[in-house]
């Protein structure tokens, strides 16, 4: 693998990029001329309806050695874990939810794990035929996708690394990532992962709605949260290979598999503006109350998938990065709270403030609409009992998948030995102190 600082990438969020391979593949003045240089194919790659407005209309066009239909019937393929909204299983209960780390298979001989088959559905909500909710998944992998490719017809995907580097070639180009930062795969674009420092671990937030984008900055301004030109995205970069190879495609929750006697990475170039993107969560700039009481946790929104409720997300990836605490007279950690969005936390790196016990890197938590959660009795009484400084919290990098709708844990997911059952002890110590 290159150093990051190697690889050349364009900059800038939803621009309409274009790049080629090998000079004079971007046709001038024409997307789909008679006759394409290099004897290529012209194909367009439609990420929204032709007909939506101008300014959320999202499309690229591809040039290649050979069409998507270049390829031999597709057959079902098992899911293994892998699920898709609405899942089937038990009712959601409004019980606390919090798994330990899965473990990742060591041996790719004797336990062989690729990104697709090492997909394991936690919880799922909405329904991906309408187009609404999430699937929120873990990831775990001891091998490379070498001949294989995958393509989610259901929705983009939000893949967050915690364990491992991984090099994801798109039809578009490569994108390298390592924990701290992450990647999003359109929906229908053909993506490989290769594992870069072996056995790997993460998340993966599978997005049935509207595509992810910037949140509106409304009173902070122009500048501030995930600045548009600290996003990558790739440039025009081919395989040229025949052979057997396969590619899986997702479509209404079920996995299908099709042959194929070429790389299907075979674009020589492209022009558009939907495309894959990687951000480093550390280049955020985190807003934060100066004076008192602690904000909202909506600051520290990097992406959202908006619906036709303004404010109301399908889905908002929130992250809690190393910051400066300096509120006054304030209970500093995230306060007891009950919240109409669903939560689904997970934890990079480091420690998360208000658990710092039983909540470690590649573990998760679930709190479902109005399940009361918050801080710890631990937490509660060093954040009560501390003598308020300007304080840096470092070591942490957590975040959350958060959705207007209730997540359907899956069966396989409440049966895991990961599965906490002790977790709704953490607050039993929290005594009754009131004074008359």
């Amino acid at each position: 693998m290159k150093d990051d600082e190697s690889l050349s990438y364009q900059t800038g969020f939803g621009n309409h990029f274009a790049t080629e391979a090998e000079t004079g593949a971007l046709p001038e003045g024409r997307n789909s001329p008679q006759r394409v240089e290099h004897g290529l194919y012209a194909e367009l790659l439609s990420g929204t309806a032709f007909t939506v407005p101008r300014a959320e209309n999202l499309r690229t066009w591809l040039y290649r050695m050979r069409p998507s239909a270049v390829h031999k019937p597709f057959a079902r393929l098992e899911n293994r874990k892998l699920a898709t909204a609405p899942v089937e299983g038990p009712p959601p209960s409004p019980n606390q939810l919090r798994w330990s780390p899965l473990p990742v298979p060591s041996d790719a001989l004797k336990d062989p794990m690729d990104f697709v088959d090492g997909l394991f559905t936690m919880c799922a909500s909405g329904e991906a035929s309408s187009r609404t909710g999430v699937g929120i998944h873990l990831y775990r992998a001891n091998r490379s996708m070498t001949d294989r490719a995958f393509m989610n017809a259901d929705g983009e995907m939000l893949i967050v690394p915690q364990q491992g580097r991984l090099r994801i070639q798109t039809e578009l180009g490569v994108l390298d990532a390592k924990p701290g930062e992450i990647v999003v795969v359109n929906r229908g674009l053909k993506f490989r992962v290769e594992l870069v420092d072996g056995p790997s671990r993460g998340y993966v937030c599978e997005n049935y709605g509207l595509p992810l984008r910037l949140p509106n900055l409304g009173p902070i301004g122009s500048n501030g949260l995930a600045n548009p030109r600290d996003f990558r995205y790739p440039v025009a970069g081919y395989e040229e290979r025949d052979g057997a190879f396969e590619l899986v495609a997702k479509l209404e929750g079920n996995l299908w598999t099709a042959e194929l006697g070429h790389s299907p990475f075979d674009v020589v170039a492209w022009h558009g503006n939907y495309a894959p993107y990687k951000y480093n969560l550390y280049d955020f700039n985190v807003i934060a109350s100066v004076s008192f009481d602690h904000p909202d946790p909506s600051i520290y929104t990097v992406l959202t998938s908006p619906t036709d409720t303004p404010g109301l997300a399908n889905m908002d990836f929130v992250i809690f990065p190393p910051r400066w605490l300096v509120a006054e007279d304030t209970f500093r950690p995230p306060w007891y709270h009950r919240n109409v969005m669903s939560e689904f936390m997970g934890l990079i790196e480091g420690v998360y403030d208000a658990k710092p016990e039983g909540f470690v890197p590649g573990g998760a938590s679930l709190h479902n609409c109005m399940v009361a959660h918050g801080p710890d009795a631990q937490s509660f009484s060093r954040a009560t009992s501390a003598t308020l400084k300007p304080q840096f919290l470092g070591n942490t990098m957590a975040f959350m998948f958060e959705t207007r709708l209730v997540s359907r844990p899956t069966q396989w997911a409440l049966e895991l030995p990961e599965l906490q059952q002790d977790y709704w002890e953490c607050w039993q110590g929290l005594e009754k102190k009131f004074k008359k």
